[in-house]
């Protein structure tokens, strides 16, 4: 008896540790940090400078960080180099967030389809899938991106066509498992249809590894959106874009480094935000 009480007092302690463990995800506070302070920077781009990201001024082109009350410089065209950066952060932002809900929607429905009708429609699907991950995602979205021309929409399309694919896999093996679950042949057994059950009971417990997968796929698809606008197939000009800003300033970087150094730092930065939250993301589900 004595033993017992010992022990007992202690156990709440050590779950009560545990709980707050699993509470304090150090990856997914950091990179939520980070990344609200990069959304945060973006949205109030207006408030932390007053230049016009588009106003051109000669006179004062390839400044130095700090002169003349341009922070970060300005470039071959006079435009502050500051202000094009945080405009841009919401363009790339936008385009990137949009680019990976589209496959994540469209895979998911795919992949639903495909592991619950099974027979020849999972194999034509997963043909069609194994056709487009035989190409790697880069080089076939520069590649119809080329196609179509450059624009934002041609980017949607672009990504869109071939980052499904992904999610579809997930989502697929995920109902493979599920569709053998009590609920889901509970489900079945009382003749609802078969749109409700994919929908409301077997979609809400399949997507969520889409979900942290899409995490980890937006810092592709941002790779994939800085590299379009470096080969001037991204968001049109003068709209701008972190990219095109390390594409034209590329040919002055031995004197005038800040042009594309800066824009550089700023993707590895949102890079490594967007890695740290679908690293804690994945912690999390595993615990």
């Amino acid at each position: 008896m004595s033993a017992a009480t010992t022990i007992a007092p202690a156990l709440p302690a050590s779950g009560n540790r545990r709980r707050r463990r699993g509470r304090w995800n150090a990856p997914l506070v950091a990179g939520l940090i980070l990344f609200g302070l990069i959304v945060a920077c973006a949205l109030c781009a207006p408030l932390l400078t007053s230049q016009d990201p588009l106003k051109q001024d000669l006179a004062n082109a390839f400044l130095a960080p700090g002169a003349k009350g341009h922070l970060l410089g300005t470039d071959e065209l006079g435009r502050d180099v500051l202000a094009r950066l945080l405009y841009g952060a919401r363009v790339d932002l936008r385009v990137g967030v949009l680019a990976v809900i589209s496959p994540l929607i469209l895979g998911s429905l795919i992949g639903l389809i495909a592991g619950w009708f099974g027979g020849w429609i999972d194999a034509v699907i997963g043909r069609i899938v194994d056709i487009v991950i035989a190409f790697p995602f880069l080089v076939l979205v520069i590649a119809l991106v080329f196609a179509m021309g450059p624009g934002t929409t041609s980017i949607y399309t672009a990504i869109t066509l071939v980052g499904w694919v992904a999610y579809c896999r997930i989502v697929r093996g995920q109902v493979l498992v599920a569709k053998e679950q009590e609920y889901a042949m509970a489900a079945r057994a009382s003749g609802l249809p078969t749109w409700r059950i994919l929908l409301r009971h077997l979609l809400p417990n399949v997507v969520l590894q889409a979900v942290v997968f899409s995490m980890s796929d937006i810092v592709l698809t941002l790779l994939a959106i800085v590299t379009l606008g470096f080969l001037g197939l991204g968001v049109p000009p003068p709209t701008p874009d972190w990219g095109t800003m390390i594409q034209e300033g590329q040919q002055f970087i031995l004197d005038k480094w800040y042009m594309s150094t800066i824009p550089g730092l700023a993707i590895i930065i949102t890079g490594l935000a967007l890695a740290l939250i679908a690293d804690g993301i994945v912690e999390k589900a595993n615990q």
